[in-house]
């Protein structure tokens, strides 16, 4: 029951073929049997979960059936959650229990949706890996030994393992496309102000965005209707309309121009990743898009970029932890000494590196060298996407430059970490949609990811592109071996 997609569960619990409680029950079971290996939760609710399946069954039986109700998702620690604790994978926020849900979590509770546990993330959404978590590393269930992909890795590996049916996650600089990648599933970053951010808790402000995983791109476009539209407590959410998502998937994509950037391309990249997303792309042509040959000429700015806005914005948010408003206390005889003991001891390594570099960046005298530069900077890039898709609909890339790397490979070297989102990064800058959706696998068996990138507000044709392509069978969906490869 724990391997049907939502679309599947929802026609099968409206037809009351099956329950809201067995699928949950089911779920919960699968968890109890795979956790002790993958560690994709760090919270696990099965009374609360057991609770709403309850309550979705009643409305099932009143024929009361929102979109998701009786679903069973994962929540990315990071979502405030009445009632249940929302620790962010920092043990400064160890027992921190929410008194109020964010508006997402709030949404899909009146959407009818089962929550059975808080997923596993970096601290404070700071990694490419979800080794950074204070509550231990997530493991990539087509590899144990392998990374599931950051921040949102904990979301990721819950969907590829089946411990739910989808999961929300944030992506910041890819922590959606990344891990949906690496763990072989689809992850969606909505156009920044489609979804509220309000009741999450915030790493980079100007870059944080709400999104789903899911099995499949149906699955996908169906979260996305229940999470988007306007928020009046959080004055950056766009007042657009919400459009039907899932009405979008026709299937037809005739005549879509397609850009293929050629920065995208470059020296380095694993072999069998540049293969299947080419390969990809020729099959989007056998489909009836059209390719077309773009250039993003600033792109190679976009990590340095990134990194002095987003750690800059991190400094200032990471601020209000200091023993006193929330979480962790570590006592002192006088109030800066507790300041200095609490986040000494509450915060991460990974975190406490971005605090000392984005305060560096907004220093007295730094500000205008870099801050103020990469704004400007992240204007070009912007301006970049603009230019290029006054001659494409939407832009393919690949996810990443590699498959799941192993675990430990890359967290002695912060560098070599952050280039693993290269291909994600400048999409945030811009504001823009991505989606990842599997295109391939390696000769290890493990899932590469395609990019396909929309223009501002575009979800439709991005959904629409990726349903055609995945409804191709080009990429059969695989269930993962739950093991340790040789």
């Amino acid at each position: 029951m724990f391997r049907l997609t939502i679309a599947e569960a929802r026609d099968r619990l409206v037809r009351r073929e099956i329950s809201a409680q067995e699928l949950t029950r089911a779920c919960l079971d699968r968890i109890a049997e795979l956790e002790r290996r993958l560690n994709a939760f760090i919270t696990v609710c099965p009374r609360e979960a057991l609770e709403q399946a309850a309550a979705a069954d009643a409305r099932l039986a009143r024929g009361d059936a929102p979109a998701l109700c009786g679903i069973p998702l994962a929540i990315k620690d990071i979502y405030l959650t009445r009632g249940i604790r929302t620790t962010c994978a920092s043990k400064i926020l160890g027992n921190f229990v929410a008194p109020y849900d964010a508006t997402v979590i709030a949404r899909l509770r009146e959407a009818g949706a089962v929550f059975v546990g808080k997923a596993n993330m970096d601290e404070f959404a700071m990694g490419s890996s979800s080794e950074n978590s204070a509550f231990g590393p997530t493991r990539n269930p087509y590899d144990l030994t392998r990374v599931a992909g950051g921040s949102s890795g904990g979301s990721a590996a819950a969907v590829a393992a089946e411990e739910c049916l989808a999961a929300l996650g944030t992506d910041t600089g890819g922590s959606i496309r990344e891990p949906a990648s690496f763990c072989g599933v689809v992850g969606l970053k909505p156009t920044y102000s489609r979804v509220s951010r309000f009741g999450v808790i915030a790493f980079a402000s100007s870059l944080d965005q709400v999104g789903p995983f899911t099995k499949t791109v149906r699955d996908a476009a169906i979260m996305l209707r229940e999470l988007a539209g306007s928020d009046p407590q959080d004055s950056t959410c766009s007042a657009r309309p919400v459009p039907d998502y899932e009405r979008a998937l026709t299937g037809d994509i005739e005549g879509l121009r397609i850009g293929v950037p050629r920065e995208y391309f470059v020296s380095g990249m694993n072999p069998e990743v540049e293969e299947s997303v080419r390969t990809a792309l020729r099959q989007f042509e056998s489909l009836g898009a059209k390719l077309v040959e773009i250039s993003l000429p600033h792109t190679d700015y976009a990590i340095a970029t990134y990194y002095i806005v987003a750690t800059a914005e991190a400094s200032a948010n990471l601020a209000r932890y200091d023993g006193i408003r929330y979480g962790l206390r570590v006592d002192a005889d006088n109030n800066i000494e507790l300041y200095n003991r609490t986040r000494a001891r509450g915060f991460g390594a990974e975190v406490k590196r971005r605090i000392m570099l984005g305060t560096f960046a907004l220093s007295s005298g730094y500000y205008d060298a870099y801050y103020l530069k990469a704004q400007q900077v992240r204007t070009l890039i912007r301006r970049d996407f603009e230019a290029a898709f006054a001659r494409c609909d939407l832009i393919a890339t690949p996810v990443a430059p590699t498959t799941a790397f192993r675990l430990g490979e890359k967290t002695a070297d912060p560098m070599q970490m952050y280039l693993s989102d290269i291909f994600t990064i400048s999409v945030n800058l811009a504001g823009l949609p991505g989606l990842s959706l599997p295109c391939g696998y390696d000769g290890a068996g493990l899932p590469i990811g395609l990019q396909i990138i929309g223009a501002p507000f575009g979800e439709e044709a991005m959904l629409r592109a990726a349903d055609a392509y995945e409804n191709s069978g080009a990429c059969e969906r695989r269930t993962p071996p739950l093991r340790s490869a040789a």
